[in-house]
């Protein structure tokens, strides 16, 4: 369905793809998603549970549209600091792999001041193509 779009003249991506061609189809754009529950509470401190949280809440929003973790075209991840992501990287890759498999969007890691809900390490958004 999505065709990843790497080409050798760009340096080789690691775990996401450069581009992602489209068939026609319905997009679905996923607002952020943060480490909480179904009580709007963080589920931990620890930032790959955090990611596994987020990422988790995100493919629910895909699911009840009727997709799945091949659908996500678009990945942004936004993290409070970016070294707290590059030493969990382990265990966010173990978690990213057990939901999404070996499907790599076309991703970009952003580092923010913060995030706006208080105790949130770890936001996901996403563009899905359905």
């Amino acid at each position: 369905m999505l065709t990843p779009v790497n080409p050798e003249s760009v340096a080789a991506p690691r775990g996401y793809s450069n581009g992602i061609l489209t068939p026609a189809g319905r997009l679905l754009f996923v607002a952020g998603q943060v480490a909480w529950n179904r009580d709007s509470q963080i589920v931990s401190d620890d930032f790959a549970t955090q990611f596994d949280q987020a990422l988790a809440n995100l493919l629910e929003v895909v699911k009840a549209a009727g997709g799945q973790a091949e659908n996500v075209a678009r990945l942004t991840i936004y993290v409070t600091d970016h070294r707290e992501y590059s030493a969990a990287s382990k265990q966010v890759g173990q978690v990213y792999r057990a939901r999404m498999g070996r499907h790599y969007p076309a991703m970009t890691l952003v580092e923010v001041k913060a995030l706006l809900e208080e105790g949130a390490r770890v936001e996901l958004e996403a563009t899905a193509v359905l």
